[in-house]
């Protein structure tokens, strides 16, 4: 047990339903007394169930999880969104307390759950660092010694005296993982937050996350992106409904909660993941053929449908991105790369993209939907809306059966000069 870092045993979660207090004295008697008269609660926000139905109810966000996770060990958790990841990560952080089980913890913990975690808002980014290491354990030395690389780390130099309640919620997430990571913690626990930075800087935090790990420290890591989990992460475990259901070598996990997420070759539309101001949605996307082979010409049929308020036409781009069943993005059509743009008026249009040669090797793809008119204006766009099995063909008369390391092959010309 030496080389264990986290050991957790038997741990369960219970959050009871309902409003347990208002925050004040005088609407708490003004609730109680609503109850004791049968009345609704005077609380209760429009839409929402009122309070008083919810009373007695309880969820179990964790349920008798077991799992240990050695020194030096890179741990990837995923699962879908309400799983009870981030309620794991919360009480190894010892942010909230189980509701049973037991927890051993062996070392300093340096973690990053939500925007602004761990930061005062009325302190400047510079006495947070120092705030954070005093919290973590650490002399103002040691913290002072570290500092100008969290700063530069974070690149919010011209920013680090001023209060972190005006930072953007990126700049906090870049000054947060900075700290979290460069404080020299022995086990990092790092949440979904990261999706809110850059592509560059969620590199450097997945770079930097990767040295840690190699210098025997503990990584605990959260992420909806699966190649990111993939390739920091050398074990895995998938959360579903607050219970551990799958545990082992990170490649096997994914590929097992992948195959279950949805259906290949079906449009997928989750309302809650959905932005744009929907004046004009993706209805369907259809592909001709339905399971295309490499080499072979692909049709991308996408109905879209403009909101019948609209009094002028919308002249609108349309874009279809194609990326690996891990999220890591391969290549994209955009009408607006070929200069072609739509005047869509309201009711139901057909758009039409076509290629001549699908270059991807066989496998499982997702593909991402976007419609949006000018540089900054979305109307819908829709991550992850259809999964695309790419079967075995044929290119330059060479059947391709499997190349899973490298998802796309190109035509190339080879001779002797």
């Amino acid at each position: 047990m030496t080389n264990i870092a986290i050991s957790v045993e038997h741990l369960s979660k219970q959050y009871d339903l309902g409003v347990i207090g208002t925050g004040t004295l005088s609407r708490d008697l003004n609730r109680w007394w609503a109850r004791v008269r049968h009345q609704p609660d005077p609380y209760t926000r429009i839409g929402q169930k009122d309070a008083f139905a919810l009373a007695g109810e309880s969820i179990l966000a964790l349920d008798d999880v077991s799992f240990s996770v050695s020194q030096g060990e890179a741990l990837g958790i995923i699962g879908k969104n309400g799983a009870g990841k981030s309620t794991l990560l919360k009480i190894l952080s010892r942010v909230t307390a189980p509701t049973s089980g037991v927890v051993k913890v062996k070392g300093r913990i340096g973690s990053l759950l939500e925007i602004g975690t761990g930061f005062h808002p009325e302190l400047t980014g510079r006495e947070n660092v120092y705030l954070n290491g005093a919290i973590l354990g650490m002399r103002k030395e040691e913290v002072a010694r570290k500092f100008d690389e969290i700063v530069a780390f974070s690149g919010v130099e011209k920013f680090i005296d001023t209060p972190v309640k005006r930072y953007s919620s990126g700049m906090h997430v870049r000054l947060g993982f900075a700290v979290a990571a460069h404080l020299d913690p022995e086990i990092l626990i790092v949440d979904e937050v990261l999706a809110v930075g850059d592509a560059e800087f969620q590199k450097k935090c997945l770079g930097k996350m990767g040295d840690v790990a190699g210098e025997g420290r503990t990584v605990l890591f959260v992420s909806h992106n699966m190649a990111a989990v993939q390739n920091l992460c050398t074990r895995a475990i998938l959360i579903e409904n607050g219970i551990i259901t799958r545990s082992g070598e990170t490649e096997e996990v994914i590929t097992n909660y992948i195959s279950e997420l949805k259906p290949s070759n079906q449009f997928y539309s989750n309302p809650s993941e959905r932005k744009g101001d929907k004046k004009i949605r993706i209805e369907d996307l259809r592909l001709v053929p339905d399971r295309p082979r490499t080499g072979q010409p692909l049709q991308c049929i996408l109905e879209v449908l403009a909101d019948e308020s609209i009094k002028n036409s919308i002249v609108a781009e349309y874009s279809i991105s194609f990326m690996t069943d891990r999220g890591q993005k391969i290549f994209q059509l955009h009408s607006g790369h070929m200069e072609k743009e739509f005047v869509i008026g309201p009711g139901r249009s057909r758009i039409v993209a076509e290629i001549d040669s699908l270059l991807l090797t066989p496998g499982q793809y997702s593909i991402n939907l976007w419609i949006g008119s000018g540089k900054v204006t979305i109307h819908d766009w829709i991550p992850e809306a259809y999964t695309l099995q790419v079967e075995p063909g044929s290119l330059q008369n060479r059947i391709l059966i499997d190349n899973r390391n490298y998802p796309v092959v190109l035509p190339s010309k080879w001779y002797l000069s």
